[in-house]
């Protein structure tokens, strides 16, 4: 049987596409036999919490005990998933004991530091490009990210895809002679990175649907929630219920490395309105399963009638089973 050590500072109760991505990944894995040990925040008793991000708990670690942690695990491959405290702990103590380890990037921190500190992007990439140039391989989840990436230095680039559980998101029978005014809906973090206050400022139709939350969920409630209905994180069937209220998804975000929301939208047979950005511009086909364009109101009347069976054949195209093989495909010896 074959021993893969993930390294994660994301992991339950945090909502977040990298925890989507693990848990999807972890139950396919040991499906297949795999032996998989996670080093997560909350095998450690002491936490804080990531600034600004309340409900991301970070955990501090000496290079020496994830040494340890690691050996007592003794795998065969060593994959670390985010670039946090335990993602360097384990980058360092990888270098320095004799590990070789692969490494992705679910994050565009860059882009997220610049918009709270104006000009820290460059420092930032220098850092991630240290963190990132000690890896085997670099998964990443699209062509228009790994372009970026190359554009400031980083190498040994691998695309992988992310996937849909197409079984769980699915269109929803709506009753023939439903006759309403068209809903539009945001589900994700919310957070300053997401740009959400471009969509609650669109002048649209019919209703507007927030669902998830974030450190700036309350001050956006203050503001918008007299023309929008915020509710709150929904998880499986319950996530699935509430996208079957709308017409169209709205991804103001420019930030994306991927967009699991894109897909998952489009397995529901949601099409998207988004900018021309990483993420969406990598997964939708314009005119077809949504539309791209810097007028997103413009962009959102024109989803309207779209073909919510081209939404659902563009998310089969993504499939956690396929995501897996790639990621199986880059992992190297754990010992050099």
């Amino acid at each position: 049987m074959k021993r893969i050590t993930i390294v994660t500072d994301a992991w339950p109760p945090q909502v977040n596409g990298v925890v989507v991505t693990l848990r999807n990944m972890l139950t396919i894995l040991e499906k297949d036999g795999y032996e998989v040990s996670i080093i997560h925040p909350y095998l450690f008793s002491f936490r804080f919490p990531l600034p600004t991000y309340p409900e991301i708990l970070l955990a501090p670690c000496r290079p020496g005990r994830m040494k340890k942690m690691i050996e007592e695990t003794r795998p065969d491959h060593v994959h670390i998933v985010t670039e946090g405290t335990l993602g360097f702990a384990a980058r360092i103590a990888c270098r320095r004991y004799g590990y070789a380890f692969t490494t992705a990037y679910h994050t565009n921190f860059p882009l997220y530091v610049s918009l709270r500190i104006p000009g820290a992007a460059k420092v930032v990439y220098a850092l991630l490009r240290w963190f990132h140039r000690a890896a085997s391989a670099v998964l990443v989840p699209t062509v228009s990210m790994i372009r970026n990436l190359e554009e400031h230095g980083f190498s040994n680039l691998i695309l992988w895809p992310q996937g849909v559980d197409a079984t769980l998101f699915k269109p929803l029978a709506r009753p023939a002679s439903e006759k309403r005014e068209p809903c539009f809906v945001y589900f994700g973090r919310i957070s300053v990175e997401k740009n959400i206050e471009e969509f609650l400022e669109l002048s649209l139709p019919g209703s507007k649907l927030v669902i998830g939350d974030g450190p700036d969920r309350a001050r956006l409630e203050r503001t918008y929630g007299s023309s929008a209905t915020f509710v709150g994180y929904k998880l499986g069937q319950a996530l699935v219920d509430a996208l079957s209220q709308a017409d169209v998804a709205v991804c103001p975000s420019r930030s994306e490395t991927f967009g699991l929301t894109i897909v998952e939208a489009l397995a529901c047979g949601i099409p998207v309105a988004a900018h021309d950005a990483t993420g969406p511009r990598d997964i939708i086909t314009p005119g077809v399963d949504g539309i791209l364009d810097e007028d997103l109101a413009r962009a959102a009347l024109a989803c309207l009638p779209l073909s919510k069976e081209a939404c659902r054949h563009k998310a089969l195209q993504y499939s956690w089973g396929r995501s897996v093989e790639v990621f199986l495909n880059n992992l190297v010896p754990a010992r050099i």
